[in-house]
């Protein structure tokens, strides 16, 4: 999914059509299709993503089991692009669906191919993603702004049933059972998550149908000047509160309108375009104080922090309180913006495209996958 992106599709297409299960779905005969979900570009990117699709198409190894094409939806949004790459442009006889972003770069040729194996050999799995590594990982001498960007990941690692958003594959059952609503925040993975660990809210919580691949990497730039961190952390403010406003909502609907909740969401979009709007509305008028926005969010970071080794505890805790804090002024920037009735919020930021797979780029992959 690409918004705007022409200097990064580039290189991630690259990374992406050097992967190896081009050639193991072909040997098997099978077919796999790439489509680049160009929503809302006003730059270069359909024109980039379309030369390098041809091309493929025309000089890949294994194009005889492959397709790559480019859908250019006008209306920039990822929940509608989601929405359309799903139930529209997807295969209708597709098994897996897999989603990422267009400013990742795969640094490992086996990192598709080792999540879709998880996929197909373990059938109590309903989605699967790989692990996301930051460029500055393989640095020797980072600076103490990476230092606590690294230590914040480490901790992030620590999440059970852990489903990565920048690079994810779902079972095609699950992802047509799903339709994201329009006015849903950024963090539409764990949406996701929570839907197939629960069996779209019909069971306990069961965070093992769900796995992040320790051996499947791919690198991104990771924020690191203090506004885009701010920033990113209001869109997952603002994201996990609208997810705990339409999950208390769901919890009180039939369970035959959960077994469907993809029609069921429709229906709720089709009734009424501003039902979310509405809830949010409601949700923001009943608490007074930003921190209440939704459960737990005081206490996060500090269960992350102590899910991991003591050693790491100590040395990861100024990461844990610089993130505390941040998250602190997020919240509170996150609870301004929602009560003006406004819930869609995705800044672009200052981030390099990465350039390339480097030496230091395979460096950190290893470090990721070999870290303890």
């Amino acid at each position: 999914m690409a918004w705007n992106e022409e200097t990064s599709i580039g290189p991630m297409l690259a990374s992406l059509f050097g992967q190896s299960i081009f050639a193991y779905l072909a040997q098997r005969g099978e077919r796999c299709e790439v489509v680049c979900l160009a929503n809302g570009c006003t730059d270069r990117t359909v024109a980039v993503a379309g030369e390098i699709c041809a091309r493929m198409q025309r000089e890949h190894p294994a194009r005889r089991g492959l397709s790559a094409r480019v859908a250019d939806i006008p209306e920039p949004g990822r929940n509608n692009a989601w929405n359309r790459f799903v139930h529209e442009f997807s295969a209708r006889e597709a098994k897996f669906i897999c989603l990422m972003d267009a400013d990742i770069i795969f640094n490992r040729p086996h990192t598709i191919q080792l999540v879709l194996a998880e996929l197909e050999h373990n059938p109590h799995l309903g989605g699967a993603s790989d692990w996301p590594c930051k460029t500055i990982a393989g640095k020797r001498r980072p600076s103490l702004r990476e230092r606590l960007s690294l230590a914040t990941s480490d901790m992030t690692g620590t999440i059970a049933g852990r489903l990565n958003g920048m690079m994810y594959c779902l079972r095609s059952e699950i992802a047509r059972n799903i339709y994201l609503p329009r006015d849903l925040g950024a963090t539409d993975d764990g949406f996701f998550k929570t839907l197939i660990c629960t069996d779209f809210l019909r069971a306990p919580l069961d965070p093992t149908k769900v796995v992040s691949v320790r051996e499947a990497t791919h690198l991104y730039e990771p924020y690191l000047s203090l506004r885009d961190v701010i920033n990113n952390q209001k869109r997952q403010m603002i994201g996990q509160t609208t997810l705990h406003v339409v999950f208390t909502h769901l919890q009180g609907l039939s369970e035959a309108e959960r077994g469907s909740l993809g029609a069921t969401m429709r229906e709720h979009e089709a009734r009424d375009p501003d039902w979310m709007k509405k809830l949010i509305a409601r949700h923001m008028a009943e608490i007074r104080w930003f921190w209440r926005l939704f459960p737990g969010l005081l206490g996060f970071r500090w269960r992350r922090l102590m899910q991991l080794p003591l050693r790491r505890r100590i040395t990861h805790l100024p990461a844990a309180c610089a993130g505390f804090l941040i998250t602190l002024v997020a919240s509170w920037q996150a609870a301004r913006f929602l009560r003006g009735g406004i819930e869609f919020y995705w800044p672009k930021t200052s981030r390099q495209a990465i350039a390339g797979t480097s030496a230091l780029n395979v460096e950190a992959g290893e470090r990721i996958a070999n870290s303890p």
